[in-house]
């Protein structure tokens, strides 16, 4: 299958890059600038591009039989001086059913969008946050393309554990180093609440099974482990060789601030995937701990 993947050089997109080439497709990757020498993906052909503009034709994404949307952004990506409304109609709302729209009108027989669980799993929090009203606008307005010929599907992952070398591995630097204690000034504590995390490996498990098996139209909540925030710092701190005890206090700590807990911090996000679209999808279960060794792995090496 010819596969081109928006925001392929990212995170999430470079792990389903390279899974989805060791299963004999034929991947180019879309980004918006160069890809750096020490990416995973810097041998893979590349499309550039910007689908926020948007900037990608018909002409060039009739070469493709299924299109993987991984440039999801998030209040990460959003500056201070970005309005709010048109950032995230431009990179959610708008932008990204836009681009399905260009695709399915373009031929193109698959189109997987990596969203997030946010309104799959609390409806509620779409009325009252901008990021998830976005996300849930982005996820519907897609699906709503689908017909027998454009197989349309989104996938909803939780909090997702991997890096690459670049921005993601820069984003985990400090709190790899404070796991193996080399930052005194962070507390050792975590907040209460949790949320379920799954790894990039098996979000992109995960993406191939929906371009070979989704049905079209369909949003699958993915996921794997549930996990308090306490047992999640605890899993990078052991990996990291940390050798200490992180217990749980009800406050707002430097790497998991307040902002970045969407349900809010002493609230949980739990939920058991469905087995039989676990099954469809074909993606591993109970991957967090390899995959929190494996980020680490990549982080320290990025640091040398």
């Amino acid at each position: 299958m010819k596969i081109l993947i928006i925001g392929g050089t990212g995170m999430i997109g470079a792990h389903a890059a390279l899974h989805l080439r060791d299963h004999g497709n034929d991947v180019t990757v879309a980004a918006r600038g160069p890809v750096p020498d020490d990416s995973p993906v810097a041998d893979f052909p590349r499309l550039a591009g910007d689908y926020t503009i948007p900037s990608f034709t018909r002409e060039q994404l009739s070469r493709f039989d299924g299109i993987v949307f991984a440039a999801g952004q998030d209040v990460r990506h959003k500056s201070p001086g970005d309005a709010e409304q048109p950032f995230w109609e431009n990179t959610q709302s708008v932008g990204v059913p836009r681009l399905a729209k260009r695709a399915k009108q373009a031929g193109v027989g698959h189109f997987v969008q990596v969203g997030s669980y946010y309104h799959q799993l609390r409806p509620a929090l779409a009325s009252v946050n901008p990021y998830v009203s976005a996300r849930k606008a982005a996820d519907e307005g897609a699906r709503a393309l689908a017909d027998e010929s454009f197989t349309v599907c989104t996938l909803n992952p939780p909090s997702i554990i991997g890096a690459v070398p670049g921005a993601s591995a820069r984003r985990y630097r400090r709190m790899i180093s404070w796991a193996a204690g080399h930052e005194p000034a962070i507390p050792d504590f975590a907040p209460p609440g949790g949320t379920n995390y799954m790894s990039a490996a098996s979000l992109a498990q995960a993406i191939w099974g929906a371009l070979q098996n989704a049905a079209p139209g369909t949003a699958y909540l993915v996921g794997d482990q549930n996990l308090t925030f306490r047992q999640f710092f605890q899993m990078v701190v052991d990996a990291a060789g940390g050798k200490r005890v992180i217990a749980e206090r009800d406050e707002e700590h430097p790497l998991l601030p307040d902002p970045a807990i969407v349900q809010g911090r002493g609230n949980t996000l739990a939920y058991e995937p469905d087995p039989e679209q676990v099954l469809r999808l074909g993606y591993a279960r109970n991957d967090c701990a390899r995959a929190v060794e494996a980020l680490i792995d990549v982080v320290v090496a990025a640091t040398h």
